[in-house]
């Protein structure tokens, strides 16, 4: 006869739940960190009463709610005036998966594995804390990392949450990019002032960097003689279209600093070149570097590379 304690000993125990936490990755409470606990509602909202309180505007007194039920997380709106968004979908209710983003108020939350058993009093004043010490002078709206919030989707959280004001980008190489939204759409953009790159292709350009930091700044009131009037979606298809296919030709091109020369004795005609492509032939005769000449080119990065990729393998440059 079998043993019912032996039995149960060799039974194979049961898994404990994950735990998670929803941590700040912008905003003014960036770098806080709230339990998510099976069973435990969790209210967010702007009322002092409420589990998660997040102090600002646009956050309604009661916005949203979390919880976590058996090895599910769920998040629903509670009629807020703003909206609650995950990974840029404006949402009723919706299924929270490791690695969700969610956008309330000015606040960005991403889901991740943590320390689920934390008391909430205490987080709630550790919260406190982390938005008195990051208080200035001049506040931002929004900021945080591109490593944690890839450019892609902090313009599809504002496009769809229809912010306004400059999107400023800080890469670790100095460059200092500017992308100005108007109620979620894009109207111009600029990388280190320059004058020389269009709007778009700074866009397109910016869509590539992978490190950095980000803020939005208030509004500029400035208008611009050669704004846009495209939408996050317009943008995003035709960026990362152009991103993807750059990037698979990038290893053929020489670095960007490098200087190009006209081959001589220049042996290839000329005539062959359609009229874009001597555009380029005459700008990397006039400047020379790689960088100045796609900076200048009236075409694409991609397009530009793509060019100077012909007139170098067809021996009308070569580089120095």
């Amino acid at each position: 006869m079998n043993d019912p304690a032996q039995k149960a000993s060799t039974a194979t125990p049961l898994r404990p739940a994950r735990s998670f936490v929803l941590r700040f990755i912008s905003g003014k409470y960036q770098g806080g960190e709230f339990p998510v606990v099976a069973d435990k509602q969790i209210i967010v909202g702007r009322s002092s009463e409420l589990d998660m309180v997040l102090v600002e505007d646009m956050v309604s007194r009661k916005h949203a709610r979390i919880a976590m039920q058996a090895d599910q997380i769920w998040i629903e709106d509670l009629g807020s005036t703003n909206g609650t968004f995950v990974n840029g979908e404006k949402i009723k209710r919706a299924r929270l998966k490791e690695g969700d983003r969610v956008l309330i108020g000015t606040s960005i939350l991403k889901l991740i594995a943590g320390d689920g058993s934390r008391d909430t009093t205490d987080v709630k004043r550790e919260m406190e804390n982390v938005a008195v010490q990051r208080r200035t002078s001049q506040a931002r709206t929004v900021s945080g990392s591109i490593e944690e919030v890839p450019l892609p989707d902090l313009l599809q959280l504002f496009g769809t949450s229809k912010k306004s004001g400059v999107l400023v980008i800080h890469t670790e190489d100095n460059e200092v990019g500017k992308i100005f939204m108007r109620k979620g759409t894009i109207y111009f953009a600029s990388i280190n002032e320059l004058d020389d790159v269009p709007p778009m292709k700074s866009i397109f350009r910016m869509l590539t960097w992978q490190k950095g930091s980000f803020d939005l700044d208030a509004p500029d009131e400035r208008t611009f003689p050669n704004e846009l009037d495209v939408s996050v979606q317009e943008v995003l298809m035709e960026g990362l279209r152009q991103l993807d296919e750059f990037n698979e030709i990038r290893g053929e091109l020489p670095d960007l600093n490098s200087r190009l020369v006209v081959s001589s004795p220049l042996m290839p005609p000329l005539r062959e070149l359609k009229p874009d492509e001597l555009d380029i032939f005459q700008l990397a005769f006039n400047f020379g570097h790689i960088e100045t000449v796609l900076n200048k080119s009236r075409a694409t990065d991609l397009e530009s590379v793509q060019m100077l990729l012909k007139l170098i393998k067809g021996r009308y440059l070569r580089p120095e």
